[in-house]
């Protein structure tokens, strides 16, 4: 997953994190390097699918985000898969 936004210091970033703890409302993003804080912006892209979401904690190498009301799931296709492993198993 590719996440891009302004660090603390106002310097644009890109860089590849994981993400971890998916739900509609967030998720968590571990591997994180640049220095971002509470309230910040991230636009995150998880293959095709692209969304802007709100940093809610940041600390560690790990951040929060909250899905923005207006932008659209893109973790949709990943959590259907993860419910129909789960309901099959």
């Amino acid at each position: 997953m590719r996440i891009r936004g302004v660090d603390r210091m106002g310097r644009p970033f890109e860089e590849v994190v994981r993400v971890k703890n998916v739900s509609l409302s967030g998720a968590v993003l571990l591997g994180v390097r640049a220095r971002i804080g509470a309230g910040g912006l991230l636009d995150v892209q998880h293959g095709s699918q692209q969304a802007h979401f709100r940093i809610a904690w940041a600390g560690s190498g790990e951040a929060g985000i909250e899905a923005l009301p207006s932008e659209p799931c893109i973790w949709e296709g990943a959590m259907r898969k993860t419910i129909d492993m789960v309901g099959a198993g």
